[in-house]
């Protein structure tokens, strides 16, 4: 007599339980599927393997896709590069800016766009540890594009920090030339947390530290530059 009874009740449940889930429209789909492609990309090169050396079929394959499939999210393996490349950057770019529109004094400025870059680059590990591999690549189509986002960084700064009332009478050159320094050590301080354990906040909090020590001991010169029009 329990048998019956119990079957009734499990009958009754099933359908609630296996109520399907909301489909995905087809962009929704097609941007996953986009997206699988760069992150299979992304950990065959954490894995150890150089972008050269992969190939559109094992990326296609760790993606869950089949190769001819490829072709309908990117053109070409340099493709998918140059978008990982610009993935990277522009996030990055818009959260500094965002944090140089705020108002407040240089050293917290500097402070905040310390945390900022280390934290994105902690959580984008995968994507800078291909940026920073990539600048050493015999392929000149992705390193002319790693130093084109470089130089859109620098460009960007520059146009910020001349609203400084102590920068607005600086030459252009001068502001690229001190916007250059300034990236280059940021960019110094991502190779150097890349590098660094994943897992150990004071070895962070060091290379914070040493970021922003090496920012304001740039800035420590503004001052005392004449710039020359």
């Amino acid at each position: 007599m329990c048998a019956p009874t119990h079957t009734k009740i499990v009958n009754a449940r099933t359908p609630h339980a296996q109520q399907p889930q909301a489909r995905r429209t087809q962009a929704e789909r097609r941007q996953h599927t986009r997206q699988a492609l760069l992150d299979a990309a992304l950990l065959q090169i954490e894995s150890g393997e150089s972008f050269d050396s992969l190939s559109l079929r094992s990326v296609a394959k760790a993606a869950g896709v089949v190769p001819t499939a490829f072709y309908r999210y990117f053109a070409s393996m340099d493709e998918l590069g140059l978008v990982l490349i610009e993935d990277s950057f522009r996030a990055l770019r818009g959260m500094l800016r965002e944090a140089r529109e705020q108002p407040a004094a240089p050293e917290h400025l500097i402070q905040r766009s310390v945390e900022i870059l280390t934290g994105y680059v902690r959580e984008n590990r995968h994507q800078f540890a291909f940026v920073a591999r990539i600048r050493a690549t015999p392929n000149a189509v992705l390193r002319q594009a790693v130093r084109g986002e470089i130089r859109l960084f620098v460009s960007e700064l520059a146009t910020d920090l001349s609203r400084f009332p102590i920068l607005n009478q600086w030459t252009t050159e001068d502001l690229q030339m001190l916007a250059g320094l300034l990236v280059t050590t940021m960019i110094a301080t991502v190779e150097v947390l890349l590098d660094a354990p994943e897992d150990s906040p004071a070895t962070d909090a060091e290379i914070r530290r040493n970021a922003e020590r090496q920012l304001r001991l740039i800035l420590l010169a503004v001052p005392h530059w004449r710039s020359r029009r």
